[in-house]
Parts: structure tokens; sequence; C-alpha cells
């Protein structure tokens, strides 16, 4: 006999198992259904007012509407305050709103290099970091908050976790198949890679903007 089926010959008899693959395989599928949590660490505040606090350090602008059709107003405000294109490429689930009545030319598509802002919905966001998980998928293009210099990103309430151990709980628990790319945002691009001088914008957005939604 082989040397190598003589190894595995005696692995399957100490663990009484006909197959050592049998053996592998329950034990990769039942840590995938309940992967160990690492120790964390006390987290006594509240997710909301922690995300937003974390979202100021990363230098993500706010904002908070009571409901969807409240978003074509509050884009059109911040893009006035800050002297912003009016013209946006965005996710098929905002285009029915009334952006016409504000002024705003938008499309539903994913962005390409002429793009200057760009409007996602986010899958959750995580309050410990400051962070937006996104998605990507059909409905939901990478590129849209990706290519634009200025990305405004809309998050429910509901949807803010305290952890990234919650976050993928909650992808786990909903999402059957993960998608090609799952995004994880905290601010603006910036990198401070040459002699030590932060620059904005170095790989993605200069700009972040989250808008709270309640519904």
């Amino acid at each position: 006999m082989p040397a190598r089926e003589n190894i595995l010959a005696r692995i399957r008899a100490a663990n009484k198992a006909a197959n050592v693959a049998d053996v592998m395989d329950s034990s990769v599928a039942d840590r995938l259904a309940s992967p160990p949590i690492s120790p964390l660490p006390k987290l006594e505040w509240d997710p909301e007012g922690q995300f937003k606090l974390r979202c100021h350090e990363s230098a993500s602008t706010l904002d908070e509407i009571a409901q969807i059709d409240e978003l074509p107003r509050a884009v059109t405000r911040y893009l006035s305050k800050n002297t912003l294109p009016t013209k946006l490429v965005c996710w098929p689930e905002f285009i029915d709103l009334p952006w016409s009545a504000e002024g705003i030319q938008i499309e539903s598509r994913g962005a390409i290099g002429d793009d200057k802002v760009g409007l996602t919905g986010s899958y959750c966001a995580i309050a410990e970091t400051g962070t937006l998980v996104l998605l990507s998928g059909q409905e939901s293009h990478a590129t849209t908050s990706l290519l634009p210099e200025t990305h405004i990103a809309v998050i429910r309430r509901s949807r803010i976790v305290k952890t990234m151990e919650d976050a993928w709980q909650l992808i786990r628990g909903e999402v059957v198949l993960l998608p090609r790319q799952v995004s994880f945002i905290s601010g603006p691009s910036r990198t401070a890679d040459i002699e030590m001088t932060l620059v904005y914008g170095a790989h993605g957005p200069f700009r972040v903007h989250v808008i709270i939604l309640d519904q």
C-alpha cells in the first residue's frame, strides 16, 4: 500500500469514519454555518450615535430624512451647498422619485468615467467604524459608488448594526449566494503614501455623503 493511502487509512480508523473527506466536509459546513465570534470590547453606546460620530471622524457628511420621497430635496440641498453638478447616476430603486421637480437630471445605470455624482443605497452600516456595506448586483452597480468624485449613499436607520461581526451575520442570514463584490466604505478615498501627505480621492470618491432614512 502506498504511504499516502496507509496514512489516510490510519486517520480513518482513528476517527472511526469511512472517509476523511466526510469528516472534513462536515466540519467545514458546521464552521461556516456557525462561525465563532472573537472576543468583543464593551459596546456600551447607541449604534446610531456611534455611526454618526465615526462618519464625522472619517470625513463623511450626514443628513437625515423621514421618507424616501424627501430624497431628491436632500440631494439637491447637498449638491447646492457644495456647488456640485446636478446630473447623477443612481441605482434603479431611486429612479422613479420626483427628481425633475428639483431640477436634477438622473439616469439609472452603472457609472462611467465622466460621471461626477453617484447615488446608491446600502445593504447595512457598521456603527463601530462608520462603515457602509454595499453588495454588488444587477440592480446595484458597484461602479456607481467607486467611479464618481462624489458618492451619495442612503442607509435605512434600522439597518445600522453595531459591529463587523453583526454585518456578516446579517449577510449570512439573508443572502443565499454572496455577490461578486462586497464593499466596505468608511468615508472618502484617501492615502498618505506619498511624503506622508493626506490626499483625498486617490482610489475612489473625494466625497461621501450619507443620508439616513427613517423608513
